[in-house]
């Protein structure tokens, strides 16, 4: 059996809730950076017979679920994946759709993140988004920048390798300018120059839906987080879930490529 493999049965071999509340409960979870890759929402609508739309929309409500439930926990940082640089090939009713409840969702959504004390972070290409979304992902993210609980950060537009491309352009343009040496260039000036610079890289990512890839999700950030996949579609995806799926972080061994490491994730 493949790594892949034992990991989807040991979350089938769930431990009861109540001692993975206790697994919790000794973790210092604000140091926590947790990814979601938020897959399954049109094959959750297909199999009920619904439009697409319907799928992003419950997977939508869903989202909110799961941020409230992640800040109730304490933990530090949550990044959704929420739109990819890929999406624009799909059909153009569908990114329509996408595009309308961004719009509704940001709209309606912005009191209560507010209230939440939710710090909002974006990360993507903003510039390719309708003007009027642009508006309001800077309206929300100026209104929470002095919010201390959750960072959340919504991925939109977004693509691992584009933000790779604009982070070597940032450091090109700094380099011509002699700005910076050429020689001065390490792993700490790529990060800074990310669109994530000033988030700690993602400990653990969750992909929803059955599938085993990153689909292009925090390439750099991602390449020492523990990857957690689980068979149920997005908008089924569950508090509950959520704690699972920290508690499988908890257990594993981080090696950084060595040989040792902390027997837990935290």
């Amino acid at each position: 059996m493949n790594a892949f493999g034992r990991i989807i049965r040991a979350i089938k071999n769930r431990p009861s809730r109540q001692s993975v509340r206790a697994l919790l409960a000794e973790m210092d979870l604000s140091r926590v950076h947790i990814g979601i890759i938020m897959d399954g929402n049109g094959r959750w609508a297909t199999r009920r017979g619904l439009p697409r739309s319907a799928g992003h929309r419950a997977g939508t409500n869903n989202a909110k679920a799961i941020i409230e439930h992640a800040a109730s926990l304490g933990v530090g940082y949550l990044t959704l994946f929420a739109f990819s640089t890929e999406n624009w090939s799909r059909p153009d009713e569908e990114v329509s759709s996408l595009m309308s409840l961004f719009r509704e969702t940001f709209s309606s959504y912005f009191d209560e993140l507010v209230r939440s004390n939710i710090r909002v972070r974006v990360i993507g290409r903003r510039e390719g988004l309708p003007a009027d979304i642009q508006s309001l992902l800077t309206d929300v993210t100026e209104k929470t920048c002095h919010a201390t609980g959750l960072v959340l950060t919504f991925a939109l537009n977004y693509g691992g390798r584009a933000e790779i491309v604009d982070c070597v352009r940032s450091i090109a343009r700094e380099v011509a300018s002699q700005e910076l040496a050429p020689e001065d260039i390490d792993e700490r000036t790529i990060s800074d120059h990310l669109y994530t610079a000033g988030i700690p890289d993602p400990d653990l990512i969750i992909r929803t839906s059955g599938e085993l890839r990153l689909s292009n999700f925090l390439l750099w950030q991602g390449a020492y987080s523990e990857i957690v996949p689980f068979d149920t579609l997005w908008p089924d995806f569950r508090p509950s879930d959520l704690e699972q799926a920290l508690a499988a972080f908890a257990r594993r061994q981080r090696r950084y490529g060595g040989i040792g490491g902390s027997e837990r994730g935290v």
